[in-house]
């Protein structure tokens, strides 16, 4: 009996499960394989990313605390909220379930875990670089640990998530039509006297009935009075003649992100609109051009830069050209809290399988504003475009 419930349980895993068993037994082989160069017993992870790279859990319980304990041998623990026992039953393979009680110290369970694992004097690594790593349950899981050693491991599980797997690449692709199907309908609505949040909810209609998953960022949509305000959105308000609306959002399928922009003119655009435009494009195009294998982030920031110079658009500097982009879960489609980004000072070396987020930003220069951006992966012949979204400087 006990047997035909495990088969029945990994058949409805391998249901919900967004890659093959064979795809997390190579991901946590190279999780393992770094463990031991660095001479860890134990790994705890918190980012909802990685504890999803590693298992699979798709939900939206991150918001609780949420630990996976990856010893350097056996079974997987995820340890979170008892309630979710029937979530992590249906969805994991080959990973135990701890659950704590609402009211109760996570730390303790932790502990109880990883003391079953880890022996006094042995290493343990943790993501201390981790929005959902709480100093409380941090501060009292090391005291409760105190006779092991701790090492920060925060960026292990990252660097491995940087180049993607074809099937990784694949639900990217998914994500590139369903933004392209948001982009298209906020086209068709956004005009002068239109209410802000009608373009949302186009967008939203669109984003649903195109495949699209909720994304980690809700699409940004913002008028000429809140352009500067980066990560704002929509309001109750009419769009009017004369304004320029910027337009930033992801398709998400498999909780992969393809984020693209665009650039409206409401009614008329300035004089110089067309030439900011151009600029823009072709600076992107540089970016595209310059992307390779073994290039690095710097070179490709540069020419971006040197194009913005030689076009006339002088003193203007951006913290970057584009960032790596991926899997995600709110608040970001970034992979977490700390931006990978193609910047004027980074010596990371591009990979085919690497995937972007391609900015050509131009908003507050001294020859005016436009902005596009699209979702490009790095192959072993260079960069393709992955979004297709339509390009237009003025909506009537």
């Amino acid at each position: 009996m006990d047997l035909h419930r495990h088969e029945a349980r990994e058949d409805v895993a391998r249901g919900l499960a967004r890659f093959p068993r064979s795809e997390y037994q190579e991901r946590l082989a190279r999780v393992r394989s770094r463990m031991r160069e660095h001479g860890l017993e134990c790994l705890l992870v918190t980012k909802p990313e990685n504890i999803y790279y590693l298992t699979g859990l798709d939900h939206q319980g991150y918001f609780a605390f949420h630990l996976l304990a990856v010893p350097a041998h056996g079974a997987l623990t995820l340890i979170t909220r008892a309630m979710e026992r029937a979530t992590a039953e249906a969805q994991l393979l080959d990973t135990e379930f701890v659950g704590y009680m609402d009211g109760t110290a996570p730390e303790r369970t932790v502990a109880e875990v990883v003391s079953g694992i880890v022996g006094a004097g042995e290493q343990v690594g943790i993501e201390k670089e981790s929005l959902c790593l709480p100093p409380r349950i941090y501060e009292g899981l090391s005291g409760l640990l105190r006779e092991r050693e701790w090492v920060d491991a925060s960026w292990l599980v990252d660097e491995l998530r940087l180049v993607k797997s074809p099937l990784e690449v694949e639900y990217t692709r998914q994500a590139a039509g369903v933004s392209d199907a948001m982009i298209r309908a906020a086209f068709e609505v956004a005009r002068p006297g239109v209410n802000e949040q009608v373009v949302a909810a186009e967008v939203y209609r669109s984003m649903i009935m195109a495949g699209g998953e909720p994304p980690g960022f809700a699409p940004f949509i913002r008028p000429s009075p809140r352009m500067a305000q980066e990560h704002t959105t929509w309001q109750n308000r009419e769009l009017r003649h004369g304004e320029a609306l910027f337009l930033e959002m992801a398709g998400c399928v498999g909780r992969y992100h393809a984020p693209v922009g665009r650039f409206l003119y409401l009614g008329s655009a300035p004089p110089n609109a067309d030439y900011v435009q151009r600029v823009c494009y072709e600076a992107f195009d540089r970016i595209v051009e310059t992307i390779r294998p073994g290039v690095t982030a710097a070179e490709v920031y540069g020419a971006w830069q040197r194009h913005i110079e030689q076009a006339g658009i002088s003193n203007y500097r951006r913290h970057h050209c584009g960032y790596l982009v991926g899997l995600g879960f709110p608040p970001s489609w970034t992979g977490g809290s700390t931006v990978v980004g193609l910047r004027h000072d980074s010596s990371l070396v591009l990979q085919p399988g690497m995937v972007f987020h391609l900015l050509s930003w131009l908003l507050g220069s001294n020859r005016g504003d436009y902005f596009l951006s699209n979702t490009a992966v790095l192959t072993d012949s260079g960069c393709e475009v992955l979004t297709r979204s339509p390009h237009r400087l003025v909506a009537a």
